[in-house]
């Protein structure tokens, strides 16, 4: 759980590590889970019932919501799980799919029931559980959004095999893309002339009113009342540029490149990446409007055929990488060759 000496601070310089941009968004999460930790201290210490604030990110797709929440939870050290609405909106049973996410969430604490107590869940999608524009709002949407108030406030879950988890501890977040949200807040924007503000502060105040999200934008899109009401900290995830997408490629601990790196440094061979092939990708991600998913896949695409060549050639020392559209250059022993190993 939260290190007693952890601040917000703290939490935001631990999401940089992995997590680009967002800034934002990381100090409203860092906060929410700072102030989460220390209700719950609190609450063991004196024995008062916890209020619990969980979390609604909204996003598009690729902008780093699930690894900020799975970053978060390797910060602090409790049992992560994240799950799809949009799967517990298919099943008929979804009593018994929430079981099976707090089961993940107990073996992930390694069957430990007090340490999943403590633990993160993250709900994906949870946008895709309102009704198609000009219908009645789906049953089964709604359905699990009233199947999820009860254990995101607080609730004893009774798993398979006999055991309880005690979710009023546990904090959760949902994410989606909430695609039409913003038309909404836009049509719905008022004006706050009566705040007294500066004349220097007081657009840049209205303009972050105007662009907070309200309950009622949320009512609005096809959330029911009580379920936004569990999600009152909402922090929004802004859309990734492609010096973004570039610098999640190559800065982050865990990166793209220093994972291959790594790799051919393991087969002896030094890889090496010009700047514009990351900005090619980049260019190619952005192309496919799927924000940082598309990044492995592209990058993995233009590796493998080195990767599958390289064993079989150990006199390869170093590879160097000039363009998406160009061979790499291969040197052996410190002789250059530009074509491919024979």
């Amino acid at each position: 759980m939260l290190d007693s000496t952890a601040k917000p601070s703290t939490i935001v310089a631990h999401l940089d590590q992995y997590v680009i941009g967002q800034h934002d968004a990381k100090k409203i999460v860092a906060v929410a889970v700072y102030s989460h930790f220390r209700k719950i201290a609190k609450s063991r210490k004196d024995g008062v019932p916890i209020v619990k604030s969980n979390l609604l990110l909204i996003g598009n797709s690729g902008t780093g919501k699930t690894l900020m929440c799975e970053t978060l939870a390797r910060v602090l050290g409790v049992p992560f799980v994240s799950a799809e609405a949009t799967s517990l909106a298919q099943t008929r049973f979804v009593n018994e799919e929430i079981e099976a996410i707090m089961q993940r969430l107990v073996d992930r604490a390694g069957g430990d029931t007090d340490a999943a107590r403590f633990g993160i869940v993250f709900i994906d999608e949870i946008d895709k559980l309102k009704a198609e524009d000009g219908q009645v709002r789906a049953s089964s949407g709604e359905s699990v959004q009233h199947a999820l108030l009860k254990i995101m406030e607080g609730a004893q879950v009774k798993l398979a095999s006999g055991q309880y988890v005690d979710t009023t501890n546990i904090l959760f977040i949902c994410g989606g893309a909430f695609v039409g949200l913003e038309d909404i807040i836009k049509s719905q924007t008022h004006g706050y002339g009566f705040i007294a503000t500066s004349k220097g502060d007081d657009q840049k105040i209205l303009d972050r009113l105007n662009t907070r999200v309200k309950p009622t934008d949320l009512f609005t899109f096809g959330l029911i009342p009580e379920f936004t009401g569990r999600l009152p900290i909402i922090a929004r995830f802004q859309d990734l540029t492609r010096s973004m997408l570039v610098q999640i490629m190559t800065e982050p601990r865990d990166s793209l490149f220093l994972q291959f790196r790594e790799i051919f440094r393991i087969e002896g061979v030094e890889l090496v990446v010009a700047p514009r092939v990351f900005e090619q990708i980049a260019e190619l991600a952005l192309e496919y409007k799927t924000g940082a998913r598309s990044l492995r896949g592209i990058f993995e695409e233009l590796i493998t055929p080195v990767l599958y060549a390289i064993p079989d050639h150990p006199e390869i020392r170093r590879v160097t990488i000039s363009s998406l559209f160009n061979d790499p250059l291969y040197e052996r022993e410190a002789v250059a060759s530009g074509g491919p190993p024979t």
